[in-house]
């Protein structure tokens, strides 16, 4: 297999971390000798060829910014056959041999479609969800979780100034890990998320009132969006003790800022890793993190992949609730 003329995409709902990765694959690109150009706005950009050079100049000083300089969308045209050849033909009337494409499962799956025509495909893992199976690690999540503590940090000052309970809804999508991860952080009263049935009596308010014969006056209760809404949760609240919670939904913050040293670095290994993967021949791979080591696995292989939240971190949210 030939590398000569990459793309690099980045598709589905932003990351912090992004632009590193962008960075890393353009400059692993120029370092072999290789041409590379950003498509821009994901998968709608290459069926509309909506593309642009790349090079040192074009990712100098990108490393700490948010977003991602190439811009994202959702394609539903590239969802069909039509817009697929499309993008197929902008390939071929370009010459790009191969396409990196940064995202989630969604984008994944319009990579691995975009394989079926000959095009080499690499997919790197780039969303705060944190949900895509077949990694450890997504990048973007290390930062937007540290924003979300930043946040919730600040709320319990005013909260435990008045002796109020608050319930905060962090992003997720239909999965929980990000509000376990920050729940845990932030020494949460309850933690609700999707992958585990709740019991709102033994889950929410026996962990409160627990909590108030512990000498606490203000509770926070961090909430998933998968799991519920948290405007939801907290009438329920009112209605079973007669506290009157205040709601925070933290929404798109998160997925702004600066992104942290932690994402900048797995970003910049990934778009390293991902053109060596190519220059060796392999195609239609995610790039991916197990137990620390930087590896790959086969996009349809990766996508079948089933992930849950750890017995563990359940196990250790237990024991810190009191319960």
């Amino acid at each position: 297999m030939s590398v000569k003329r990459i793309g690099v995409l980045t598709s589905g709902g932003d990351a912090p971390g992004m632009n590193p990765c962008v960075r890393a694959v353009v400059r692993t690109a120029l370092y072999h000798g290789l041409e590379c150009y950003g498509i821009r706005r994901g998968w709608n950009g290459l069926i509309s060829g909506d593309i642009v050079r790349l090079d040192e100049k074009s990712v100098s000083h990108i490393i700490s910014r948010g977003g991602t300089i190439l811009y994202t969308a959702r394609s539903q045209e590239f969802m069909t056959e039509e817009g697929q050849r499309k993008a197929v033909s902008t390939c071929k009337f370009l010459g790009l041999d191969s396409i990196i494409a940064i995202g989630g499962d969604g984008t994944f799956r319009g990579a691995q479609a975009l394989s079926k025509y000959g095009i080499n495909v690499i997919g790197i893992p780039g969303t705060i969800d944190n949900d895509i199976s077949c990694t450890n690690y997504c990048i973007g999540f290390d930062t937007a979780a540290n924003t979300a503590i930043e946040c919730i940090d600040k709320l319990r000052d005013t909260m435990q100034s008045h002796e109020r309970c608050s319930v905060v809804e962090v992003m997720g999508r239909n999965a929980g890990y990000l509000a376990m991860y920050v729940g845990l952080a932030v020494g949460a009263t309850a933690v609700l998320v999707p992958e585990e049935p709740i019991d709102f009596e033994r889950d929410v308010i026996e962990k409160i009132r627990q909590a108030r014969f512990n000498g606490f006056t203000h509770y926070m209760i961090v909430v998933a969006e998968g799991a519920g809404s948290a405007a939801d949760i907290a009438a329920k609240i009112k209605d079973a003790i007669d506290l009157d919670p205040r709601v925070t939904v933290l929404g798109h913050i998160q997925r702004g800022g600066s992104p942290t040293g932690r994402d900048r670095v797995n970003a910049t290994k990934m778009g390293y890793l991902a053109v060596e993967l190519l220059l060796q021949g392999k195609t239609n791979r995610i790039v991916c993190t197990h137990d620390g080591n930087y590896t790959d696995v086969d996009i349809s292989e990766g996508l079948a992949m089933k992930k849950g939240i750890q017995d563990m971190e359940v196990n250790v949210l237990a024991a810190m609730t009191g319960l």
